[in-house]
């Protein structure tokens, strides 16, 4: 252990997404190469000296408790957990988490020791897996509201090549089988017969961690709640999402030495007639077990939308992926334009 194609495989994932900054501790990790990877997560991460480390993402990451601080992190996972290598400013982000975070030794008086904070999720408190519309995020949960992280990968390779990896160290616990289940029908098993609504897919890997997939019923729900964002639109029938990607949203900092732009996690949505940028939700939905009450805000709140037909042009960068993209719309502020021409335009 490990194998040649594994350490290469890892060395190849490695690799912190450009558009992304992170901290001089996690720009250290992602320099490791090869054995030296394996070493490091030996001597530095793994809390038992028999797991192997088969996965590593680099990815966007939130807590249940701070649902506004996105984080980068780096997600090792190994036979025995999942671990999340934080970068060290969130600890600094906000001062609520104390609570949440141990900040004894976070304030080193020598500058050149950086320290990283890693949060731990051992496979065996892990209940279940809720994956994202078209597989752009994920959401891991554990017995309680410190157990919840949702990644935010932006990619669906890099979800689904996570969650084959997960079922199949999964595999490898020792858990008691459940009890063979009783046949069931298909309405039974998928319906809910108090509200008639179909229920999320649901797959029940052997070590009984459920693994919940979006249904139909998902989108039907999205499709509807942009149709109320839209004026005047009548037939919801002919409304159709062509496109769900989560992206950000860039904000130039003025004044600023540098050019230094801030980058805004934001879902976008594109329908045959609408462009509608989203601030979404990806932690508290579905609800977990043991929440008391509905989240303070809704899964879905609309911070932007315009027509395609005042699209004026699409401004696109030569710079390799992530590609950026500037949407440019006549500002018009009465969108019937020609309705009001004879009116007033001749007016004062």
């Amino acid at each position: 252990y490990p194998s040649e194609f594994l350490i290469q495989k890892i060395t190849e994932d490695n690799q912190i997404p450009v558009h992304l900054h992170v901290s001089v501790s996690l720009q250290y990790v992602a320099g490791l190469k090869g054995n030296a990877l394996v070493e490091f997560f030996h001597g530095n991460i793994a809390e038992v000296e028999n797991e192997e480390l088969r996965h590593l993402l680099w990815s966007s990451v939130l807590f249940y408790k701070t649902p506004n601080v996105e984080v980068m992190a780096c997600v090792l996972l190994s036979t025995k957990a999942i671990y999340f290598l934080l970068d060290d400013s969130f600890i600094h982000t906000d001062e609520h988490q104390s609570d949440f975070w141990n900040k004894e030794n976070s304030d080193c008086e020598n500058r050149s020791f950086h320290l990283s904070c890693c949060f731990v999720l051992k496979l065996n408190d892990l209940q279940s897996v809720n994956v994202g519309l078209f597989d752009q995020y994920f959401r891991i949960t554990g017995h309680s509201a410190d157990h919840i992280v949702t990644c935010l990968t932006r990619d669906s390779y890099n979800t689904h090549t996570f969650i084959q990896q997960l079922m199949a160290v999964l595999s490898l616990l020792a858990r008691t089988p459940s009890p063979e289940p009783v046949d069931k029908d298909f309405y039974s098993e998928f319906g809910n017969k108090n509200t008639g609504k179909m229920e999320n897919y649901e797959l029940i890997h052997s070590s009984r961690v459920k693994f919940i997939y979006p249904n139909e019923e998902e989108i039907g729900d999205l499709a509807f709640l942009v149709a109320e964002k839209m004026d005047g639109l009548t037939n919801l029938q002919s409304l159709n999402i062509l496109l769900y990607v989560l992206a950000f949203q860039v904000n130039h900092v003025k004044g600023s030495a540098q050019n230094t732009s801030s980058l805004h996690s934001k879902t976008l949505i594109l329908t045959s007639s609408d462009l509608f940028l989203f601030d979404e939700d990806y932690i508290s939905y579905p609800l977990p077990e043991f929440a008391k009450e509905p989240p303070k805000r809704d899964k879905y709140q609309l911070a932007d939308g315009r027509r395609i037909r005042d699209l004026d042009r699409v401004l696109m960068g030569y710079q390799t992926y992530p590609q950026a993209l500037t949407f440019v719309f006549d500002d018009v502020q009465n969108q019937d334009l020609m309705q009001n021409l004879t009116l007033d335009h001749f007016g004062e």
